[in-house]
């Protein structure tokens, strides 16, 4: 029997050094494929937020014209309101709606309608602003192909 003991003893796995080095290998190119992919996940989000970013100041930029331009008509419409004697008269001189189109890319632009108000106590708007909306206004051209491999 004590033979028997000794041989089972013997008998142990000895992963020595292969195992190991495969091991600390397989451990490095995971690391290096997910830092891979972190920079290629980096760079995709820096260009998108770089697009995003010329986009908003684009429509901000359009937004604050927009404004300078009913500040504008505000202020002509009060001398309008002014210089009429009658509702009818104001309408004439003023008509009954504006709308106008700012550019905020190629292929947007920023459509604005207002209809034109008479105003009956001080303090009232001379107009309601009806539509502020971004519209598309060139044809978009679709690439049926992905850009898989630059």
């Amino acid at each position: 029997m004590s033979k028997k003991t000794t041989r089972s003893s013997s008998l142990s796995f000895n992963g020595g050094i292969g195992s190991s080095s495969i091991l600390v290998i397989f451990v490095i190119l995971c690391l290096v494929s997910f830092a891979a992919l972190s920079i290629v996940s980096a760079n995709a989000d820096y260009k998108l937020s770089k697009k995003v970013l010329e986009r908003t100041t684009a429509y901000f930029q359009a937004s604050n014209q927009a404004e300078t331009m009913l500040a504008q008509l505000d202020f002509t419409l009060m001398s309008i309101y002014e210089n009429s004697s009658s509702e009818e008269e104001y309408f004439e001189q003023a008509g009954h709606s504006k709308s106008f189109s700012l550019p905020v890319s190629d292929l947007q632009s920023l459509e604005i309608s207002v209809t034109i108000e008479y105003p009956l106590a001080d303090g009232d708007s001379f107009y309601r602003l009806t539509s502020w909306q971004v519209v598309t206004t060139g044809e978009l051209e679709y690439n049926g192909t992905l850009n898989v491999i630059k």
